[in-house]
């Protein structure tokens, strides 16, 4: 891993560097909701990311609950983490994507880590997270985190309770 893993809200001055990582080396409906747009990185689907990031620049107080994060390898956006209030108080689920050059490295289980400080330091008590069987990267990434996990009907549900989970590394 070349340089320190670091979290950084998302705002306009990294936002443009998030969208090139995304359209660069993911796929747009890993990273954003589905919308209606021609497919792949169109101008339209470029468009409804830059909003969808901004909608939440209110964070976790903000109109849709949720605080995104750049992750930062080295000063370089990679991905994105983002943490959104549930309706039980004291919980948020958590989502993240890596740039596909990022990824198998540990940046993600570093970068959850970093969430999991920020979400206990917002008065959280649990970090809810969902994922599928097949998505080896993310279930190792919860595991490493000591997330307890469950799977039903082709999903995979983590629960990480931030009173037990073990400092930062």
């Amino acid at each position: 891993m070349a340089g320190a893993v670091r979290l950084e809200p998302v705002d306009e001055q990294n936002l443009e560097p998030l969208l090139s990582v995304a359209a660069a080396e993911a796929e747009p409906d890993d990273v954003m909701p589905p919308v209606e747009a021609p497919a792949g990185w169109s101008l339209a689907r470029r468009e409804a990311f830059r909003e969808f990031h901004r909608a939440s620049f209110g964070g976790l107080d903000g109109p849709t609950g949720s605080q995104m994060y750049a992750i930062l390898v080295g000063g370089e956006v990679v991905g994105m983490v983002r943490m959104t209030r549930c309706d039980d108080p004291g919980t948020v689920e958590t989502g993240m994507w890596l740039g596909r050059s990022a990824r198998g490295q540990g940046i993600g289980a570093v970068a959850l880590r970093e969430l999991l400080n920020a979400a206990a330091r917002a008065g959280m008590r649990a970090v809810l997270a969902e994922t599928t069987p097949d998505n080896i990267g993310a279930v190792a990434v919860l595991e490493k985190c000591g997330a307890k996990l469950r799977e039903d009907g082709g999903k995979v549900y983590a629960e990480i309770c931030l009173d037990s989970t073990p400092p930062a590394l």
